[in-house]
């Protein structure tokens, strides 16, 4: 029974609080009550949080945007976190296209040209694979982690004080008005019964009886003038203290740039690794497949050859230094280029792919167009000295076919 009472108690005082902040809050926002400001410097510190905030949830959803682009996966990583298990494993876009890449080579034939270059390209896409994956788990575990510690942790301690001092102000701004209704009323009170009534015989005979309630009234609005400073006293303390914790935990977002931003540098530098992984990666494929243009051979004859006709026959009747094409172009050998170097001659050549000169020794080119190369004593196995009008400069013998 004693339980159920305090229960009963507290509940009426937790309500009559709400009550007395619902009010307090509404008057506020009609102008009808006074409302006490935080200091500048206070309100400068719950600004910059709620900034911090606005901002670092926006680059948070962006980054998971960015590391994972399919919706349907990120909400389901969502769910899987929620439910403190492990996300299922898959394979990623790179390593998918690079499994198609591998098992179409395979299908093709490793032996073909085409096939090969797919075998190489599946490998390379496999490789990019994983290194995204590697650039997703670095980047969730420095980057978005403490982003989103931030949010569901620090932020929401900060929020939940902030509105704890914003109920501590309306209990003090309620006690400032209920003080300020008290005093008002005193003196009104003080007033009406101060005036003294004479003359009348029948005005008189309620003298007595005016003095005894002007007591009793004076009384009851002096205790409650007393209540209401003693309340005032107590929210101002509250309201001071609240303010203090709040300040201290706000004045710690400083400390939360500070961890963001070396959390910022690792994210660049896992993506500066990730990146120059992909760059190297795909550098290599490019040597690789660079070597392609002499080994077209196998393919061309391959399609241009009758049924019932090898390969070995076909290359017999071309010859080992240059194979026709389609365009009725000669793509040239490894040996013919090698004799051109040898020799102080030059030739016609075709130029396969786009290239940009990496510096002024060199020549930029243009695929389709046909330039005039010739070999220079002592320059590199894999360069040819390229013409192009006035033009001149080194051009890469992998860039070129020559023709007849």
């Amino acid at each position: 029974m004693n339980i159920m009472d305090f229960n009963v108690k507290k509940l009426a005082a937790d309500a009559g609080t709400f009550l007395s902040r619902a009010v307090q809050f509404t008057e506020e926002k009609l102008g009808q009550a006074e409302k006490t400001e935080l200091d500048a410097h206070l309100e400068n510190l719950l600004s910059k949080a709620e900034c911090t905030k606005i901002w670092t949830e926006k680059i948070m959803k962006q980054t998971e945007v960015l590391l994972q682009p399919n919706p349907n996966a990120r909400i389901e990583e969502f769910v899987y976190e929620k439910l403190d298990r492990k996300a299922p494993s898959r394979i990623n876009n790179p390593e998918l296209l690079g499994q198609y890449m591998i098992d179409a080579g395979t299908e093709f034939g490793p032996g073909t040209a085409y096939g090969n270059a797919l075998i190489k390209c599946g490998e390379t896409q496999k490789r990019i694979g994983t290194a995204d994956r590697e650039l997703i788990q670095t980047s969730a575990l420095n980057f978005l982690t403490p982003l989103r510690n931030f949010i569901e942790g620090d932020y929401k301690t900060i929020a939940k004080e902030r509105k704890l001092l914003q109920n501590k102000r309306l209990d003090l701004d309620a006690a400032k008005t209920r003080l300020k209704k008290a005093k008002a009323a005193e003196t009104r009170s003080s007033q009406l019964n101060s005036a003294r009534l004479e003359g009348d015989n029948i005005m008189v005979n309620f003298s007595y009886m005016l003095n005894y309630l002007h007591v009793k009234w004076l009384k009851i609005w002096a205790e409650e003038v007393t209540k209401s400073e003693q309340e005032l006293r107590i929210t101002q303390s509250e309201f001071d203290r609240q303010a203090e914790i709040t300040r201290l935990l706000l004045e710690g977002i400083s400390s939360t740039h500070a961890h963001h931003l070396r959390c910022l540098n690792d994210f660049v530098e896992a993506q500066m690794t990730y990146y120059a992984q992909c760059y190297q990666y795909m550098l290599d494929l490019q040597k690789q497949l660079g070597s392609f243009p002499s080994n077209y051979l196998c393919n061309n004859n391959q399609t241009s050859a009758t049924p019932g006709t090898s390969v070995p026959s076909v290359l017999s009747n071309v010859g080992s230094s240059a194979i026709a094409s389609t365009s009725g172009l000669v793509i040239s050998s490894p040996s013919n280029l090698n004799d051109l170097k040898e020799s102080s001659g030059s030739r016609k050549a075709r130029v396969l792919y786009d290239y940009d000169a990496a510096n002024s020794t060199e020549l930029s080119l243009l695929a389709d167009e046909v330039i005039t190369v010739f070999s220079v004593v002592g320059m590199d196995s894999d360069w040819l000295m390229g013409e192009r009008g006035n033009q001149k400069g080194k051009v890469p013998i992998t860039y070129l076919e020559l023709l007849n």
